[in-house]
This record gives structure tokens, sequence and C-alpha cells, in this order.
């Protein structure tokens, strides 16, 4: 009879609260390890695949356990596996078809995990690989920014934004990000260079001749963002509609990919008027990226900021508070003590 461990799940898409579940401990392949899940964090991705947003690009099973990155200890290790043994301490975000880390076992290929910082607990290791890898790659693959480069960080209090301004000024740019009253003193102690309180002003009225927006949030506010680009700068979104690029990326089919293209119509208008590069773009894993995002942490440059912390079985109530909208920060379940 297979071991058996606790997760939370979900039996069908929609907003339905996850439960507990007694389901099998995973096997591994000659490339896994079996991690103990000490903490997991919260991430609107979570939200989406709960809802069946993502079905169209990955089919799950139910049920389904939730949770999109983790830090814990090593239990097992594959026959392949070379860099990691037992007991090692690591952190890591899976890839997109194989979530489920609200669970007290998790298994995960070896290339997307990491070493988890020495200076961090697992509920500060937890809260960083899906947002570090999200920022990373928006701010150097999809925008290429470089030093003196000016980036609007939009929702620049919560998880990823956070961790976005933090990397953009170990990076040398200048930082202009929109925030609410509450947010405001968060992001001035984490080095932003001008802060809009999106409640007394916009950001489209007071920004201009930018290289790069980091687009958080939908609607206005990524039309918007064009109007602040110089010509040739580039917007990196993760609200807004997917375009051909994505397409590729993610290999659709022809009927989807027409989808995709009707969605895409506005911001391909909007691209050619202001001559302005637009990506929409999921991150992928990375254990070299996360590696180096192991050692800005270390070397102090960039710090975890976490709202508040859930014990596992209040998973529910973790979810609800994160998807009120107001964290600052992230929000983490402590799997285990």
């Amino acid at each position: 009879m297979a071991e058996m461990m606790k997760a939370m799940a979900v039996n069908k898409y929609g907003n339905n609260p996850v439960h507990m579940e007694d389901i099998p401990v995973p096997e591994i392949g000659p490339e896994d390890v079996l991690v103990r899940v000490k903490a997991a964090s919260v991430n609107p991705i979570d939200f989406k695949t709960r809802n069946g947003d993502m079905k169209t690009l990955v089919k799950y099973k139910f049920p389904l356990v939730l949770g999109s990155d983790f830090a814990g200890v090593i239990e097992k290790v594959g026959k392949d596996v070379t860099d990691y043994k037992e007991g090692d301490k690591v952190y890591g975000r899976p890839s997109k078809g194989k979530i489920g880390t609200f669970a007290q076992y998790f298994a995960i290929d070896q290339h997307e995990i990491a070493p988890m910082p020495t200076n961090l607990n697992f509920v500060e290791a937890a809260s960083i690989p899906l947002v570090g890898l999200t920022s990373y790659q928006a701010l150097h693959e999809v925008m290429d920014l470089k030093k003196g480069d000016k980036v609007l960080i939009q929702a620049g209090s919560g998880g990823v934004g956070t961790f976005a301004i933090q990397l953009a000024k170990v990076m040398e740019l200048y930082v202009a990000t929109t925030v609410s009253d509450k947010g405001e003193a968060l992001v001035k102690e984490l080095g932003a260079d001008e802060i809009i309180n999106y409640k007394k002003q916009n950001f489209w009225d007071v920004l201009s001749g930018y290289d790069g927006v980091f687009n958080l949030i939908p609607g206005k506010d990524l039309d918007e963002a064009f109007t602040i680009l110089k010509r040739g700068g580039t917007i990196a979104s993760l609200v807004g509609p997917p375009t051909n690029t994505f397409a590729d990326k993610v290999h659709l089919n022809p009927v989807k990919r027409l989808g995709v293209w009707y969605m895409s119509r506005d911001v391909r208008k909007l691209m050619k008027k202001y001559d302005v590069y637009y990506e929409f773009f999921l991150m992928h894993p990375s254990e070299e990226q996360l590696r180096v995002i192991g050692n800005l942490i270390e070397e102090q440059k960039i710090k975890p900021v976490i709202d508040k912390v859930f014990p596992f079985h209040e998973t529910q109530q973790a979810l609800e508070y994160s998807e009120e909208g107001h964290v600052k920060g992230k929000v983490v379940v402590k799997v285990e003590d």
C-alpha cells in the first residue's frame, strides 16, 4: 500500500475552497527529488488554476493540489540526481504542469530547485521562488533593462512588486512604482525612486520617457503604460492579453492561436501606434536564476517581504486573505514546524 500524505486540494474547477485530503506520497523519477515541504507561498496563479483559467494550457487531474512554490528538505533523490542529497535544504518553483506544493511532500525535477539561501528560514525562503523568477525574467529577459534605464513597476507593494523593486535597484535602474497610502512607506524602504499614490494621481500624467513597464494591473493601467514609454520601450505583462509570441512559446494549436490573435488586437494597435514592444509572459523554472537570487539574498541586497503566515490547516484562509488584494508582500503557508 502506498504511503499517504496530507494535501490541500480541490475536486473541480471554480471558486471552491481547498480541503485537506489524504493522497499518496508522489513517486520520483530518475532526475527528481522528493521534498518534505516546510512552507509554501500563496500566489495569484493559485486562484487562476483553481478557477480553471489555465486549463487551456495545462490539463490537470483531480483532486488538484494547489501551490506553486516552496521551501523544504530533500527526503529522497532519484538515481540520476547529481547536485543534491538527502537532508539538503532547497527552495523551488515547478513547471506549470506539475504544481501541488500545499502538501507534506512534493516531487520536483532537480533543475527546478536551488539551495535555500542560508540566511533565511523556511517561511522566508518559500516566499521567494515564484516572485523572484517572475521579476528576474521580466527585467532581464523580456525588457532586457540596463544600468540607468527607467522602469515603472506597477503595484509595488504586492508580492511581485516588492521583489521587483529590490531587484531593479540591484540592477541600478531608476524605479517608479504605484501604490496606495498604506504601501508608500514600504516601497520607499525598498528603494523606489519615484512613488505614485494611485488614489491621488495617475502615473500617465506624471511619467514619460521610460524604457520599460512591468505591468501587473489589467485594463486602463496597461493601456496607459504605452503612453509613458520611449519609442522602442518594452512592456512585460502578467495580466494583459497573450500575443503570438506567447502562443509560439507554449505551442498553442491553430484554433487557440486564432483566439490569441483576436484577444491581442487592441495591444497590437497600441504597439504600432507608440512603437513599443509588448509581451505577455509566464515565468519558467530556472535553477540557475534561483541560485543568482539566492546569492543576492545572502549578500543582503534583497530581502523577503512577508505580510502574514498561516498554519497548514488554514490554507483556505490564506488563499482568501491573499485574494482580497490588499496584501503587502507575500502570504505564506507553514506546512510543518
